[in-house]
């Protein structure tokens, strides 16, 4: 027998002891837990297309009504929003741009919102440092067309150049509507602001010379040539981009709900400038892309918003390209 437990009292009090033991042994595991961090990762994606390097940057989530989505009933487009696990009528969607670097050049495709939309958006520039470039090395910046959310990040609160040493390009079908102000004096009060934007975000390059247009599809730099995708806007342009037998085919708004659109391609939106032309377009690149199984990027799939197009009995099918190392 134990002589400790010959000792009045002792049984209680060894049990005490030893419940405390524990009791601190346990206290010192839940402080070791780590806590949450409350962050998410940077904002970047790359991939290698032939010879050059494609970043994908995600300025930020936004969320779009489902009640601007036209020329659908609302059943069918609550059964194609739950097919993806969405619900309306709040629908987020992303905001990106994309960053070429072709070995000789860095050159950006749309610029993002800045913070003139809210809070959530305006974070092109701190995820293209964190994917390892700063503004003053961007040589061109590609505009899409000239809707705030893709401008905005032109400038600075105060409009200066964010990208000191860029030119700028647009579509020149673009530039003669969203630049006049003769125009922007004939629309609606509540659209005058989105005008100003337009304006604001161009001023400073117009007047340091270093803003160009281009009015039909050409090759604006080695390997990268526009594509005309009007509707959403006047002169909405798109961007292939082809290196080492590879080809990139950047979309900018020619989609902007990836649960309703690839299905539903003659499904409009309440901000194009012209319906009838932007389901066009849509359906147009739709096909060219599952035809010659070209690889997309959208200004508003979800993020980092590549990959391919495929035909279905009826519409298409959004293929979200996979997640994958760069090739050393």
């Amino acid at each position: 027998m134990n002589a400790l437990s010959l000792v009045p009292g002792s049984q209680p009090a060894l049990f005490r002891l030893l419940l405390a033991a524990l009791f601190l042994l346990l206290s010192g595991f839940a402080a070791a837990e780590a806590p949450q961090q409350k962050t998410q990762v940077p904002g970047y994606y790359r991939l290698q297309l032939g010879d050059f390097e494609i970043t994908a940057l995600y300025d930020g989530p936004v969320d779009l009504d489902e009640k601007w989505l036209k020329n659908i009933r609302q059943r069918d487009m609550q059964r194609l929003l739950a097919r993806q696990f969405l619900q309306g009528p709040k629908v987020q969607t992303a905001v990106n741009a994309y960053l070429i670097n072709t070995g000789s050049k860095l050159i950006l495709v749309d610029a993002g919102a800045a913070k003139l939309f809210g809070p959530a958006l305006g974070h092109i520039v701190d995820n293209l440092k964190a994917a390892g470039y700063q503004p003053e090395q961007v040589d061109t910046v590609l505009i899409t067309h000239l809707h705030g959310d893709h401008v905005n990040g032109l400038v600075t609160a105060d409009g200066r150049r964010v990208f000191a040493n860029a030119e700028v390009w647009s579509a020149k079908a673009d530039n003669d509507f969203w630049l006049s102000e003769t125009i922007a004096a004939q629309a609606p009060a509540d659209f005058q602001a989105f005008f100003k934007m337009s304006r604001d975000a161009a001023a400073p390059y117009l007047a340091a010379g270093k803003w160009q247009t281009f009015d039909e599809d050409r090759e604006l730099l080695p390997g990268i040539a526009s594509v005309d995708t009007r509707g959403h806007t006047p002169g909405h342009a798109g961007y292939l981009v082809s290196s080492g037998g590879q080809r990139l085919l950047i979309i900018g708004d020619v989609v902007h709900n990836h649960a309703v659109q690839f299905a539903r391609p003659e499904v409009a939106f309440e901000f194009d400038h012209d319906a009838q032309q932007a389901v066009a377009s849509r359906k147009r690149v739709f096909a060219r892309a599952a035809r010659e199984r070209l690889m997309i990027a959208g200004m508003h799939l979800p993020f980092p918003g590549i990959g391919h197009v495929r035909k279905e009995k009826k519409g298409y099918a959004w293929v979200p390209a996979e997640f994958a190392p760069l090739k050393p």
